[in-house]
């Protein structure tokens, strides 16, 4: 097992296997959620075309939370993920808040994956039972995973490459039906469509927004990249070429999607609970490429709880580092990957198999799931945005030397919270997402509890003292070769 000498001391460590290509397609895949391909019809149907203005807002902002973590993580290569620079400069208290709830936001998001695979199992396989995709799905990652960081990059790669293909022909076929003019039962394929319906706000400002409940969901994962840090080859290379490429991919992946769908059936035909990508293939009479449809946003849902199970290894194995887990999830096998914290990933997502069961409506499941977990991974975000904050008040000589400064600076950072605020705002006008808002502080209250217990562990408050002094080192280290 390779290792690195601290304080005279052998210690194992993840080692950095991923290069460009993985780091920038996982970029891509965490933007290119579960949520557009399963969700878009709902939102859609709530909000009409001014769906297009709330992906572009909620990518628009969440890209210089990527730029906040990006600069927070190449200040201090020693930092393995988000937790850890929370932990530093915010305290012990939110490095063990931030691990613990991303891990919880990927648990769940993994049990939304689970039931939506196998939802799209059983369409494409009738009468399928719903616990065999499932049970499938999490013993195929967990082998992949437990070989080498480089097989989930690899996996990771293929899944993001099929997204991509999948949504490039949506729009090349969307374009030939919009200028060859199609015509359906619903009228004629055309961008006036977009328009001729109510206009680009046909439900008026509540409709709109209602789309930011469920687009938040097509979001999550975005920050994904993050937690590749520690593993990624050149990140001060590698981090800032998958960040700045956000903006690109919303554009293209979200925006340009959706027009051509709006453009080619009105949006007041779609409704929620059918994907829109199966309907208009279908519609272009390319029945074998519904199908086809249908297996990518099989692979979509496989690729989110893949990296879902990837990143919640991740940061038990960083929280068991830090203390803030048993140390029994520190392990690493000798491929040098966290075997222990990616068993516990799998045996909770298990719990997805139950739930499918536990209810009879698929779709309540997923939506009820996926709220919570946006409301979780919001607080990820608003995190890194404190810590930055922290950041530019403690370490200024590090923001003033840093080669990738976040646009906008500390000004920016409260125009998102004051996003963030207003997403929260919206989630409390529906009758479901105000159960799952109100719902969530519980979790928040348990990690209290917890940490009121483990803060005065002599255990946690040696292994917190030595990671520390790690980082104290390291960025002694950073500054001497920084000329």
């Amino acid at each position: 097992m390779k290792t690195e000498t601290v304080n005279a001391k052998q210690v194992p460590h993840l080692e950095r296997q991923l290069s460009n290509r993985h780091i920038q397609l996982i970029a891509i895949g965490g933007a290119i959620g579960t949520g557009l391909f399963m969700g878009s019809g709902k939102t859609i149907s709530v909000a009409g075309p001014s769906v297009i203005f709330v992906y572009m807002i909620i990518g628009f902002m969440l890209f210089f939370v990527m730029r906040a973590m990006g600069e927070l993580l190449l200040s201090n290569l020693h930092y393995k993920s988000f937790s850890d620079f929370a932990g530093d400069l915010l305290g012990p208290w939110a490095g063990f808040f931030t691990g613990w709830t991303y891990w919880f936001c990927w648990v769940i998001t993994g049990i939304a994956d689970v039931i939506a695979i196998a939802g799209y199992a059983n369409e494409l396989w009738p009468g399928l039972p719903l616990w065999v995709p499932g049970l499938a799905t999490i013993a195929i990652l967990l082998l992949l995973n437990l070989t080498t960081v480089k097989a989930f990059g690899e996996t990771e790669f293929w899944f993001a490459l099929i997204k991509i293909i999948a949504i490039a022909a949506l729009i090349i076929v969307g374009l030939f039906m919009i200028f060859s003019g199609f015509h359906s039962d619903a009228g004629p394929a055309s961008f006036t469509n977009l328009w001729s319906h109510g206009g680009f706000f046909p439900k008026e400002f509540m409709g709109f927004v209602a789309g930011f409940q469920i687009a938040v969901f097509a979001f999550v994962g975005i920050e994904l990249v993050g937690t590749t840090a520690a593993e990624a080859k050149d990140p001060e290379k590698n981090l800032p070429k998958a960040i700045n490429s956000i903006p690109v991919r919303v554009l293209l992946f979200y925006v340009g999607a959706l027009i051509i769908l709006m453009s080619v059936t009105p949006w007041t035909e779609f409704r929620a609970g059918h994907s829109p990508f199966i309907a208009m293939f279908s519609l272009a009479g390319l029945g074998i490429a519904a199908t086809v449809v249908n297996l990518v946003v099989l692979t979509s849902a496989m690729s989110s709880a893949n990296s879902g199970i990837y990143s919640t290894s991740r940061m038990v194995y960083g929280l068991a580092q830090e203390g803030d887990a048993p140390a029994l999830f520190s392990r690493l096998s000798s491929r040098k990957v966290p075997s222990n914290a990616l068993f516990l990933s799998c045996v909770l997502l298990l719990s997805g198999v139950v739930l499918m069961y536990a209810g009879k409506d698929i779709g309540k499941a997923f939506d009820m799931v996926t709220t919570v977990s946006a409301v979780c991974f919001m607080f990820v975000w608003s995190i890194i945005l404190a810590s930055y904050l922290a950041f530019r008040r403690r370490r200024a000589h590090l923001h003033s030397a840093s080669k990738f400064k976040m646009p906008g600076g500390i000004p920016m950072v409260w125009a998102v919270f004051a996003f963030f605020a207003f997403v929260l705002w919206a989630l409390t006008t529906q009758p479901d997402t105000l159960m799952a808002l109100l719902v969530t502080p519980v979790w928040f209250i348990m990690l209290g509890i917890a940490w009121f217990f483990l803060r005065r562990r002599p255990a946690h408050l040696a292994r917190y003292a030595t990671f520390q002094t790690e980082l104290a080192q390291d960025m002694q280290g950073s500054a001497t070769q920084r000329p």
